[in-house]
């Protein structure tokens, strides 16, 4: 079932009031081989963002990481590792070919990092996030403030998890 959020996009008439410029379903779903799906809403190319103009910045094509110097807002649904195929390693060799880099020998599939601050809000469900040697539960409610790390996402309960992400770029990790 596609995800159903609606997405609301404010503007500016020619008078400079505040309008909706969109409104409905974000243009970029798409499903993973895991069968997870992601919703692309806005991605930005600079900061500070340019609030002129009226493309829809979420029908875009882009991997993982947010353009350099810019930011990227999705929500993506994990679906629960049960219920689909195992994932191989050749999850991971897609994750570098989106931008993100694979650690040798991760221990899973989906292990990546990007250059990148990501702001993650746990909406539905719950998730484990594996680091290099631990992993942290979440639950819906849940914050989690990514600074360049290695990690991969693991939902091993029965249902879907959905979370919202933000991610902006950011100098490497010293």
């Amino acid at each position: 079932m596609p995800m159903d959020i609606r997405r609301v996009v404010t503007g500016h008439d020619e008078t400079g009031k505040a309008i909706v410029t969109l409104d409905g379903a974000p243009p970029r779903l798409t499903t993973s081989r895991a069968g997870s799906e992601l919703a692309l809403f806005w991605v930005e190319a600079n900061t500070p963002a340019d609030n002129s103009g009226e493309a829809d910045k979420g029908d875009l094509d882009v991997g993982i990481p947010p353009p350099a110097g810019g930011s990227i807002f999705r929500v993506v649904e994990f679906q629960p590792e049960g219920s689909m195929e195992a994932a191989d390693n050749t999850e991971s060799e897609g994750l570098i070919n989106m931008g993100a880099t694979t650690p040798d020998g991760a221990r899973h599939p989906g292990m990546h990092r990007t250059e990148s601050i990501d702001y993650a809000i746990i909406m539905t469900g719950e998730i484990d996030m594996l680091l290099d040697d631990s992993e942290v539960h979440l639950s819906a409610g849940d914050v989690v403030v990514q600074r360049g790390t290695y990690h991969a996402w693991a939902n091993r309960g029965t249902e879907p998890c959905r979370v919202a992400f933000v991610l902006i770029d950011a100098d490497p990790a010293r």
